[in-house]
C-alpha cells in the first residue's frame, strides 16, 4: 500500500483505499461517490467522446456558454475521470486497464455486457488476486442463479421497483401504480453495491483473496420489502396498495395544517399514542388505544374512524410550526413535508453542516449542494473538488499510478483510445 502514489489528498477511513469504477448513471456511480466522500481514490473510466449518461441527465444548470447536469454535480464530486476505450482488444487499452486493475482494491461496474468488451473476471484475479470485484446489474449474473435470458435483460430504476414488487405497492389503491421517484431502486442498489464492496474489501484484507459480487437491482429492492413476502407465505394474503393512508394504527398519515402545508403525524404503539392524544387535547381514555388504534378493525371501527376526523380538525387548525412544536414536546415523531426549497432553508439541515460549497469542474462555477452524510467523529468525509470534466484526470492517472511519458500518452491520443 504504502509504495502506491495516489493523487487526491488523503482523508476519511478510505484513505489509501482505490476504486476503479466504470459504468453510468445512479446505482454503482453513486456507490463509488460514498467511497470516495470518505477517502477512497476513485477512478471512473468513460467512454472518450461519450461519457457517463448522467453527464446528460436533466435538469441541467447553465453557467455562461456552459451547462452541467445537477444531478452530475451533485453525485459525481470527489472523483478522477478517466477517458478510455474501454475494449481489451486493443492491446494497448489491454494494458492500461490491467495496469489500474493491479493497482486497484475494488473494481466496480454496471456495463452488464462485459464479454464484448473482452473483460472477464478469472483474468482480472488472476492479476490481482486481492481484487473485490462488484458487478451491478438489473436481474443478476447468471454465475450467481437465474434464468440466463433473464439476467441477459437491460435494467433501470423503474425496471427493478416493478421486478421486485417494490412497485406493486407505491401510491392509491384506486390507480396504477406510482414510481417512486427520484431513482429510488438505483439508490437503494447502490448502497447494497457499497456494502458488498466493503463487505468483500474486508474479507480482502484479512485474508489477500480476493472474490466476485453480483449486486442486482430488483434483489436490493426486495430486501426493503418488510414483511410483504413473508405476509403471503405465512398467511397467503397479497399486500395490496393502501396509498398514504395507513389501516394498521394511527394516528400514522400525512395532515393538512391551517397554514397549508402537509405535516406528517406518526403514533406506532401504546406508549407514543398514549402521548400523541392528549397533546392534541383529546380524551386518551375515551379515544383509547385498544378501540382506536390496536389493528385494523380498532381503526376502521365508528370511534376509530371519529379519532381520524379529529385528527385532522386538530391539524387544520394549527400550523404547521405549531404542529410540530407540539408533537416535539409531547415526544411524538412528527415533520412538515419539506420541498427542496424548505429543506434548503431549513435550520436543523444548516445547523448539521449539509450544504457545502464547492467548484464544479465543468463549468467552473461555485455550487452549493447537499454535503457529507454520515457523520464521523474521527474519519469525517470532505469534498475536495466537485464532480470532474469530461477526461479531466487522464493525463494524471497514466502518469502517477502506471508510470507512462508524454510520448506514450501522445500515441494513445492520437489512436483516439484516450
Amino acid at each position: 500500500m504504502s509504495e502506491r502514489k495516489f493523487i487526491i489528498p488523503e482523508f476519511g477511513p478510505f484513505a489509501g483505499m482505490r476504486v476503479v469504477c466504470s459504468g453510468s448513471l445512479v446505482a454503482m456511480p453513486f456507490a463509488a461517490t460514498m467511497l470516495a466522500d470518505f477517502g477512497a481514490e476513485v477512478i471512473q473510466i468513460e467512454r472518450p467522446g461519450v461519457g457517463d449518461t448522467l453527464r446528460g441527465l436533466a435538469p441541467m444548470a447553465t453557467v455562461g456558454d456552459k451547462k452541467v447536469s445537477t444531478a452530475w454535480a451533485q453525485n459525481a464530486r470527489n472523483k478522477l475521470a478517466m477517458a478510455l476505450e474501454l475494449n481489451l482488444k486493443h492491446e494497448e487499452v489491454k494494458e492500461i486497464f490491467y495496469g489500474l486493475i493491479k493497482e486497484a482494491d475494488i473494481f466496480m461496474e454496471n456495463m452488464v455486457w462485459l464479454e464484448k468488451l473482452g473483460i472477464y473476471d478469472e483474468e482480472l484475479l488472476k492479476v490481482n488476486p486481492k481484487l473485490v470485484i462488484v458487478h451491478v446489474s438489473g436481474m443478476g449474473h447468471k454465475e450467481f442463479g437465474g434464468i440466463p435470458s433473464t439476467c441477459n435483460r437491460a435494467s433501470y430504476d423503474m425496471i427493478g421497483q416493478a421486478f421486485s414488487g417494490w412497485l406493486y405497492l407505491q401510491g392509491d389503491a384506486d390507480k396504477d401504480p406510482s414510481i417512486a421517484k427520484p431513482y429510488t431502486n438505483d439508490y437503494v442498489s447502490a448502497f447494497a453495491c457499497l456494502f458488498a464492496a466493503l463487505a468483500g474489501y474486508t474479507y480482502a484484507q484479512k485474508t489477500g483473496i480476493g472474490q466476485v459480487v453480483d449486486v442486482a437491482q430488483f434483489e436490493a429492492m426486495a430486501q426493503y420489502m418488510c414483511g410483504v413476502y413473508t405476509t403471503y407465505t405465512m398467511t397467503g394474503k397479497n399486500t395490496e396498495r393502501t396509498g398514504n393512508y395507513q389501516p394498521n394504527f394511527q394516528p400514522y398519515n400525512l395532515f393538512k395544517s391551517k397554514d397549508g402545508f402537509l405535516v406528517a403525524i406518526g403514533a406506532f404503539g401504546a406508549g407514543v399514542y398514549n402521548r400523541c392524544i392528549p397533546a392534541m387535547g383529546l380524551d386518551v381514555e375515551y379515544f383509547n388505544f385498544k378501540d382506536c388504534s390496536a389493528g385494523p378493525a380498532a381503526v376502521a371501527s365508528e370511534k376509530g374512524q371519529e379519532l381520524n376526523q379529529k385528527v385532522i380538525e386538530f391539524a387544520a387548525s394549527h400550523n404547521a410550526a405549531e404542529i410540530e412544536s407540539i408533537m416535539e414536546a409531547a415526544r411524538v415523531p412528527c415533520a412538515t413535508v419539506n420541498t427542496a426549497k424548505s429543506a434548503y432553508e431549513n435550520e436543523h439541515f444548516r445547523s448539521r453542516g449539509d450544504w457545502v460549497k464547492y467548484e464544479d469542474q465543468t463549468t467552473g462555477a461555485e455550487i452549493e449542494a447537499f454535503g457529507i452524510a454520515p457523520k464521523m467523529s474521527k474519519t469525517p468525509g470532505q469534498i475536495w473538488r466537485g464532480a470532474p470534466s469530461m477526461g479531466q484526470d487522464t493525463e494524471a492517472i497514466l502518469k502517477t499510478v502506471l508510470g507512462y511519458d508524454d510520448a506514450k500518452i501522445a500515441e494513445l491520443k492520437e489512436k483516439n483510445l484516450i
